[in-house]
């Protein structure tokens, strides 16, 4: 499924797969999870995109081909393809463990064709091993919507009450690592959405109303998932003194000016960006002893324009998971 031009339906191509260059795998796709990243590159929000583009980043397939100078990888081996799809190793985010931050960094279903296809390149350094514990449509989702949560889940520390604005894809997860942690869990859903707000007491909420109200207790620490810039001020509102606010997404509408005295009193508001490996590797080992069950919505590859349409509606359940089956 190729994006043309943003703004536009994606549509079915046949489009020739070439083998494996150096150090990267050839798979054969059987999952792809539908992220809200996805929709905001094909919707236009996300700048300069390559183009034409085949969108899709979490990505589960089997080895066909391993190009020359691959090791430790084999033929027919499950393989997990991420967001992080490159970076240059050499500057000092690289050099400093902050591989996320890298200004050459490429992504998946951005600036690399991804996984909305029945086969993927990869480059074999940033494949991941997934959990036997998954199916290939249950653990498409851990490779996004899990690394970012379980990475915004980690800048908010030791926060004992912790609220989740936007309960979707990943907020699904969190919630469900949040919990196992013992931490209590306050969600907030778009107003008047009673079964998102159902959805979130299911996967381990304390508590799920709209986002136009307070929460039971002022928090410790908000993660936002929800690309709504007016959600901020609501957050710095909801959490208490020293509390954290997190930003989860990789795009957000503008922020609205707010007073100063709701950041005050050593409030802290950082984004999270992007993944690294090493992200990767803590939390696919973690995910099955919690254990992490994903909520899923399948699509066949062709109904791809039909999940974004969903997603952008609200009225994906979890996560929307493309197959190739």
């Amino acid at each position: 499924m190729v994006l043309e031009r943003p703004g536009e339906a994606l549509w079915l191509r046949q489009v020739s797969w070439p083998m494996p260059k150096p150090g990267q795998l050839l798979l054969r796709v059987r999952a792809c999870a539908v992220c809200r990243t996805d929709l905001h590159v094909v919707d236009g929000d996300l700048p300069e995109p390559k183009l034409p583009l085949i969108p899709g980043h979490e990505i589960v397939g089997v080895i066909e081909a391993i190009g020359p100078g691959v090791d430790g990888w084999q033929l027919g081996e499950r393989a997990g393809v991420p967001w992080l799809g490159w970076t240059c190793g050499e500057c000092d985010s690289c050099r400093a463990g902050r591989e996320n931050l890298c200004d050459q960094a490429r992504f998946t279903g951005y600036n690399l064709d991804g996984g909305y296809a029945d086969y993927a390149l990869a480059d074999a350094r940033f494949c991941f091993r997934l959990p036997e514990a998954y199916g290939d449509a249950e653990a498409a989702p851990l490779l996004c919507a899990g690394l970012i949560g379980s990475r915004a889940l980690d800048a908010v520390g030791d926060a004992r009450v912790l609220g989740l604005y936007g309960f979707g894809a990943a907020a699904h997860l969190v919630a469900q690592v949040a919990r196992h942690q013992g931490r209590t869990i306050y969600a907030f859903t778009r107003p008047g959405d009673t079964e998102g707000q159902r959805f979130a007491r299911e996967q381990g909420a304390a508590w799920a109303g709209g986002s136009d109200q307070p929460p039971p207790e002022p928090l410790d620490a908000a993660i936002i998932f929800a690309p709504v810039g007016g959600l901020v001020p609501v957050a710095l509102r909801a959490v208490r003194k020293g509390g954290t606010v997190v930003s989860a997404g990789i795009h957000m509408t503008d922020i609205p000016s707010f007073p100063y005295e709701i950041l005050w009193g050593e409030r802290v508001l950082r984004s999270v960006a992007n993944l690294t490996r090493r992200d990767g590797e803590r939390f696919l080992v973690l995910a099955p002893k919690v254990p992490v069950r994903t909520a899923i919505e399948r699509y066949p590859l062709g109904a791809a324009n039909d999940a974004l349409a969903a997603l952008r509606a609200g009225r994906v359940r979890g996560a929307a998971v493309l197959t190739c089956d």
